[in-house]
């Protein structure tokens, strides 16, 4: 059997004074999309960590009604705060036509570095789940952090850090307020510069 191979359908979202850059794996398939932006599916619970953390609202940037989440302001609130998003796989072949990371085959490795080399101001990475934290520990030269810990490492001249967060997919065995905990500590360290 063959398959197809998938790229990436997004382009990295970068303010160009972003201080953390979040690195999933790979979207959904777009049946299970319901805006057109990272973490899409309706059932993930990244915005809804967002709303939570920093609005005391986990529906703060979802619309219930509609069942999708509201992409203008969830850019909006990325930018000023200077949080960039991409994924570790730029083209990828899904080996059981499903959403989850184990069925992602890699065919091609986002160019990490390139990516760093446009937000010069970054200096903190959080993968946002196994497959991506495996893409890049490899491509960095890094063991694995714990989970929602952080390993130090050096890139062009740049003192970094990258941290390992829960999955925010609801397969993933941790409750929503659980998962905030750790995104909390990330947020704290990585954005606390940007903020008056």
């Amino acid at each position: 059997m063959s398959f197809s191979i998938e790229h990436h359908p997004l382009q990295p979202f970068l303010p160009p004074q972003a201080r953390l850059l979040m690195l999933g794996s790979f979207p959904p398939a777009r049946k299970r999309w319901c805006m057109n932006f990272f973490y899409p599916n309706f059932s993930n619970d990244m915005w809804r960590i967002f709303g939570l953390l920093f609005f005391h609202d986990r529906d703060h940037f979802v619309d219930l009604q509609a069942r999708k989440f509201r992409k203008e302001q969830i850019e909006d609130f990325l930018y000023a705060e200077g949080i960039a998003l991409y994924d570790t796989a730029c083209a990828v072949v899904r080996t059981k036509n499903t959403a989850s990371d184990k069925d992602l085959e890699i065919v091609e490795q986002t160019d990490l570095d390139a990516l760093l080399s446009r937000i010069p101001l970054c200096t903190t990475i959080a993968t946002t789940g196994q497959k991506a934290t495996d893409v890049a520990c490899a491509h960095f030269g890094l063991s694995q952090p714990t989970l929602g810990g952080y390993v130090t490492f050096t890139q062009a001249d740049r003192f970094m850090r990258l941290y390992r967060m829960p999955s925010s997919s609801r397969a993933y065995p941790l409750k929503l307020e659980a998962k905030a905990e750790k995104y909390a500590i990330l947020f704290q360290s990585s954005l606390a510069r940007t903020r008056v």
